[in-house]
């Protein structure tokens, strides 16, 4: 049932958001390095690589530069244009093509680079290369601003591999073993609420039993907030 949605939404949001995609397309062609497309190697449900389809919102190469495939804010690699598509998650629009050549769901834990997916701990990638990807899921909303959190850190590399990483993963295995079609729905829901609303806290409504965010992590997003 979930992937007759996920074809049946993805199609419909491709054909709903041509327009947007003929006018990024435009832009992207005659602004920062004139990249359009940035396709990078994930890996998928049982560990199978495919290609990620995305908005060009970085220098070419910059998986070679700086922190890697570890993107920070206010990241010197990302391009004017590219700031505004990564700010409103537009840049990840493409991967509906995804969705429906069947690498990802629309609801499912954030695909990752072949550096990152090995900061998963032995014990968690087990389980977590059993799930599908997706588009949105429950830890890519609770980390919404990443970015930021990993400007924040003292080391984002070692942040991300050992903070980062493991709750990602004790996350996205906990929803799935909840996983059901009211839950699929809440994700879709709250992915579009979260767009539209960026500051809301409406997320601490659901999921109230999913695993404990470690003090680390807790902390740099309670000084977030303070913040804002």
């Amino acid at each position: 049932m979930i992937r007759i949605l996920d074809i049946l939404f993805s199609s419909i949001g491709i054909i709903v958001l041509s327009p947007l995609f003929l006018l990024l397309f435009f832009l992207l062609r005659f602004s920062g390095e004139g990249e359009i497309l940035y396709l990078q190697e994930r890996v998928g449900q049982n560990e199978k690589k495919f290609k990620l389809i995305k908005l060009a919102t970085m220098m070419k190469n910059s998986s070679e530069i700086g922190t890697g495939d570890i993107t920070v804010k206010n990241d010197p690699r990302i391009l004017p244009l590219g700031k505004i598509l990564r700010d409103t998650k537009i840049n990840e629009l493409p991967q509906l093509l995804n969705i429906l050549t069947g690498d990802i769901s629309l609801v499912g834990p954030r695909p990752l680079a072949t550096s990152g997916y090995a900061n998963y701990p032995k014990n968690l990638k087990k389980d977590i290369k059993k799930i599908k990807p997706g588009l949105s899921g429950l830890a890519s909303l609770i980390l919404r601003n990443e970015e930021l959190i990993l400007s924040k850190s003292s080391n984002p590399l070692d942040f991300h591999a050992n903070i980062l990483s493991p709750y990602k993963a004790e996350t996205e295995i906990w929803f799935n073993k909840n996983s059901s079609l009211l839950n699929y729905f809440k994700i879709l829901f709250l992915t579009l609420w979260i767009v539209i609303f960026p500051k809301s806290n409406i997320l601490e409504k659901f999921f109230k039993t999913r695993p404990e965010m470690p003090k680390e992590l807790k902390d740099i997003i309670d000084s977030i907030l303070k913040d804002d």
